[in-house]
């Protein structure tokens, strides 16, 4: 199965977060997940 490189922009958000869990449930086939967040979130985890 072909996987995807997946960009979630502000993933440290409510809806951000949500969008990873949907993505995890489904076993979407992600290559690699780049979670982008705002310079206020940095160095937190996601």
């Amino acid at each position: 199965m072909k996987k995807f490189n997946v960009a979630i922009a502000g993933a440290t958000g409510a809806v951000g977060e949500v969008l990873i869990s949907i993505l995890e449930e489904r076993d979407f086939p992600v290559a690699q997940l780049f979670p982008l967040a705002s310079e206020r979130s940095a160095g937190s985890t996601v």
